[in-house]
């Protein structure tokens, strides 16, 4: 777990001379330790503790206020912090706070069908609260380029981990071996791919001898079959 220190000094003379605890320094340091756990390069943190109970009556801490997280707390919306005075007789405190965490996601830019190809004309950038992101988020490019799409997206939908099938078989471009199967008889052609796509997907494929363009399932890397 991560201990996070506050020095009584920290809350002024005023605090240390008094003899109750005041609840905003409860809150403070509730606060601060999350922003310490969940601080990431490029993250943005907003972090909010609930009021506490006016009724609340604690002693004033003579040592400094602990408040922990455990290492293992996923961000969430909604968690509880325990605050702690720890001097001998000392009290324990849950604050209950709304946590926000900004990163920048790859979102969408149109709808997207099982088997596309994922380039970078497809996504964006745009920041998010990760807290209510439950399937998970991609950052960069790098982790989508040549990947297919293994069930349909929305525009304006956050691109998640389990939404990536493999990577594309075939890119639009390539030069592919184009197979054809009528009866006990194969031939095979060099094509040109005027689309992309993993195995199993269908595009069009033009004849590189011929000209004549056709339609073809991709069956290999670099292969694909012509369909009657």
């Amino acid at each position: 777990m991560r201990l996070l220190w506050l020095g009584a000094l920290w809350f002024g003379g005023a605090h240390a001379a008094a003899t109750t605890q005041s609840p905003d320094s409860v809150r403070a340091a509730a606060e601060q330790a999350v922003r310490a756990h969940y601080a990431l390069p490029g993250s943005r943190i907003v972090v909010t503790a609930a009021p506490l109970d006016p009724r609340l009556q604690l002693a004033a801490c003579a040592e400094p206020l602990r408040a922990i997280v455990a290492g293992h707390a996923e961000a969430a919306p909604r968690m509880t912090v325990p605050v702690q005075c720890p001097q001998p007789g000392g009290w324990i405190v849950r604050v209950p706070l709304q946590l926000q965490l900004f990163r920048t996601v790859l979102v969408t830019n149109r709808p997207l069908l099982r088997g596309d190809g994922l380039g970078a004309a497809d996504v964006h950038a745009e920041e998010r609260d990760v807290t209510r992101l439950g399937y998970g988020y991609l950052e960069n490019l790098d982790q989508v380029a040549g990947r297919t799409l293994n069930r349909a997206v929305a525009s304006g939908s956050v691109l998640t981990p389990g939404a990536l099938g493999g990577r594309r078989m075939v890119r639009a471009g390539d030069h592919v071996q184009m197979v054809a199967r009528l009866g006990g008889i194969e031939v095979r052609v060099d094509g040109v791919a005027l689309g992309s796509g993993d195995n199993g997907a269908r595009l069009r494929v033009r004849n590189e001898s011929s000209g004549k363009v056709v339609d073809a399932m991709v069956s290999a890397p670099g292969e694909v079959l012509a369909l009657p």
